[in-house]
């Protein structure tokens, strides 16, 4: 390819390139947008720049549309193929990765709440309009209400949250509705006048996922955007719960990705630069013999496999209730529920491990911040606080020792 560095598109990489049509196919383009992000990875992650150029790739790469129905241009593939992708995307940025891996949950919200009609409008119009979708959610707190002003709802307040926020085309506002005990989901031009997108995103980590807070005015949608809504009553599907288990194992992709990459970039800093230790008694002409870095990358690679499959085993069986929405039940979204809780809290503590562990056998020089190894710890570091670890671990512990599934919820 002759783009190197993602602030350097303009013209797509593919223009001509035939779409991926197999899922390897889509891993392996993912992977070439992975080695264009790679390139000024660190340099970006400094800048803080809202990443315009990096979503303009992901479109390019025809990536945003990997879930859309093929009639409409898209790539028709299955949520295991999406998990793929995000982890290989998040191996050259964290950032991206979680960009995209959000995007694919929001993209499929419809699927997952919305009515027929709703369904198949949503998915046939982003996936020809190429739409990168953000969201205004943060279910803990009722802090944008949807007001009933009969045929219309009228959202005001703020959100803490909006990842995606000024590099997205359209915005899910995620809403309390006076007067109903059931949040609201419906989309809106993320450009409406009424959607302030504020600067305030400056975290330790995952730091390009423009996740600062949003203020909402008098912005107008019909009853019709409502997800699930009809007749101003919201229609409950056991489907709906699923989509909770479903971003988890977006997170869980993400983190996995975001620790190949720290451990790819410290293997390369290994090999090519790492010295030996002259002190040790039984002195070695290279690092890459030391027994104690052969042993310490022996036990994260191992460990890291380990996680990836554990997490692919979510992504199957996650994959086969997705085929049959209407005949989910509860118990069964419940033991999915469970695996994907044990898949996150493996991918954290790797990831966690590998950020941590890799100075060991890097050496002194490797923390210099021209070389960027900070950075995968930071970003698993900073997401993996988005719910308590604990939490997932109890419900496994649940499950193992008292054969209960955890009940639904906004994070579960």
């Amino acid at each position: 390819m002759s783009i190197t560095t993602a602030r350097a598109v303009t013209a797509s990489p593919w223009a001509a390139s035939p779409a991926p049509t197999t899922p390897q196919a889509w891993v392996r383009r993912a992977e070439e947008v992975a080695a264009i992000l790679e390139v000024d990875a660190v340099e970006r992650d400094r800048a803080l720049a809202t990443p315009y150029d990096e979503v303009r790739l992901l479109k390019q790469a025809g990536l945003v549309t990997l879930l859309g129905p093929r009639a409409q241009g898209g790539g028709g593939q299955s949520w295991q193929t999406a998990y793929q992708v995000i982890r290989r995307v998040a191996e050259g940025d964290g950032s991206i990765g979680q960009l995209l891996g959000y995007h694919y949950l929001w993209s499929q919200l419809p699927a997952f709440y919305g009515n027929p009609g709703q369904t198949e409008q949503i998915a046939a119009t982003a996936t020809r309009e190429r739409w990168f979708f953000g969201g205004a959610v943060n279910p803990r707190d009722a802090d944008l209400v949807a007001v009933d002003t009969g045929d219309d709802l009228m959202f005001s307040g703020a959100k803490t949250f909006s990842t995606g926020s000024k590099v997205s085309d359209v915005t899910w506002l995620e809403a309390a509705i006076d007067g109903h005990e059931h949040h609201v989901f419906a989309l809106a031009p993320s450009d409406h006048p009424g959607i302030t997108f504020h600067d305030g995103w400056d975290a330790l980590g995952q730091r390009l996922t423009e996740s600062g807070s949003v203020t909402v005015q008098d912005v107008v949608l019909p009853w019709s955007a409502a997800l699930g809504w009809l007749d101003k009553e919201f229609r409950p599907r056991v489907y709906n719960t699923l989509a909770l288990p479903a971003i988890q194992l977006v997170f869980t992709s993400f983190y996995l990705g975001i620790a190949t990459g720290g451990l790819r970039t410290a293997l390369a800093y290994t090999r090519e630069r790492t010295r030996p230790w002259p002190y040790g008694g039984d002195d070695r002409e290279r690092g890459v013999d030391e027994p104690y870095v052969l042993d310490a990358y022996g036990d994260l690679q191992s460990k890291l496999w380990a996680a990836e499959a554990l997490a692919d085993r979510a992504a199957e069986a996650i994959e086969e209730l997705h085929l049959d929405p209407d005949g989910l039940t509860p118990r069964a979204r419940g033991e999915v529920a469970v695996l994907v809780a044990a898949a996150k809290q493996r991918a954290v503590d790797v990831g966690l491990e590998i950020g941590t562990r890799v100075y060991e056998v890097t050496g002194a020089r490797a923390t210099s911040s021209d070389v960027g190894l900070d950075r995968f710890w930071r970003n698993v570091r900073t997401h993996s606080l988005h719910d308590p670890i604990a939490y997932k671990r109890r419900e496994v512990g649940l499950f193992a020792l008292l054969d209960e599934v955890p009940e639904p919820t906004w994070y579960t």
